[in-house]
């Protein structure tokens, strides 16, 4: 089957991700086909995770031969024609329908770019093999289930987004930039931390849909703390006494999002489409954290995301702060308070 060419790529990368495709387009070209991979690569393991499928060792031995296949440990693909029946989402469908030559554009990049990808994609299947193991498949009407503490809350952030962080870091520095080595380290923490929180952002926006399907990423540890349990947080009315807890982590997320300006004053001022692209998801994320501390996030009604508008919005300031001497750093500064 042939590989992939840039324009189905993007076709494919379009139709599967609102919030990750308008940073793609700042990418400098170097770097963008192969972070582009990347995100579709973990798209597939993420969409086959999460498939309402009644057996969940079904879907593990699906992600643990995917992977061997995107490894170069097996030649054959799983049938995947089953699982794209029954995806509501019809862009995860096409997204299954194609993943051989999702794998497939793997050959289009050398071998170093290749094992970043790989070693990535490794650890984020990784975190979705504990992820099923903990919680099973997603279904609706059974147990909830939670994580135990904090630490095993950080190990599933860094699995599932912080190590993309670190994958970023590697191609940037591969390709584009180079810093002393006391730098690249301190620039890989930050990125690691870049990563974790937009994972924290998705699981403190997304409770009510998590819990619906029995999963509980609040660690029962610190409910506990505050007389509360995972079903607890099914009952709006619970939002005052639970509030306490989740602007902790929604601080948690700040500090994370500090480091990730951070890590965006570290790229040379003259990656003005590096610098791009990080910048759009942080300040996304910034907007959003806000947007988490007055609404009601226990209620499944209320759904709290940045509009497209918004996202527009955003896109039309980050292009005149790149342009403005200072201009970065002031937009986020202001974006952080509003």
């Amino acid at each position: 089957m042939p590989v992939l060419v840039n324009a189905e790529i993007d076709g494919l990368l379009e139709r599967t991700s609102r919030s990750f495709y308008p940073s793609l387009k700042y990418l400098p070209k170097k770097i963008r086909g192969q972070i582009g991979l990347l995100y579709l690569l973990a798209r597939v393991a993420d969409t086959i995770a999460d498939s309402k499928h009644g057996e969940t060792q079904v879907l593990l031995d699906l992600l643990n031969t995917y992977n061997d296949v995107a490894q170069g440990r097996s030649e054959l693909l799983p049938d995947f024609s089953d699982l794209a029946e029954i995806q509501t989402n019809p862009n995860e469908a096409e997204l299954l329908r194609n993943v051989q030559p999702v794998v497939d554009g793997l050959q289009d990049y050398d071998d170093g770019d290749q094992q970043r990808i790989l070693e990535c994609l490794d650890i984020i299947i990784g975190g979705q093999v504990l992820d099923l193991q903990r919680f099973g498949t997603a279904r609706e009407g059974g147990d909830i289930s939670s994580l135990s503490n904090d630490e095993e809350l950080d190990d599933y952030a860094f699995r599932v987004a912080g190590c993309v962080g670190v994958f970023w870091t590697k191609m940037s520095l591969a390709h584009m930039m180079t810093l002393p080595p006391e730098k690249e380290k301190v620039f890989m923490e930050k990125g690691i931390r870049y990563g974790k929180a937009l994972q924290m952002i998705n699981i403190l926006r997304d409770i009510p849909e998590d819990l619906r399907f029995g999963r509980c990423y609040i660690p029962s540890e610190a409910l506990e703390q505050h007389k509360l349990t995972p079903e607890s947080l099914l009952d709006e009315g619970n939002l005052d006494a639970f509030r306490p807890l989740y602007d902790s982590y929604l601080d948690l997320t700040n500090e994370h999002l500090e480091d990730a300006t951070d890590y965006i004053r570290m790229i040379p001022e003259g990656q003005f489409r590096l610098k791009a692209s990080c910048m759009l998801p942080v300040l996304i994320g910034q907007r959003t954290v806000t947007l988490l501390r007055t609404g009601n996030i226990l209620n499944s009604e209320e759904r709290i995301k940045v509009t497209r508008d918004e996202m527009k919005s955003y896109a039309r300031k980050l292009l005149r702060a790149l342009v403005i001497p200072g201009g970065v750093r002031r937009l986020l500064e202001k974006n952080k308070d509003q």
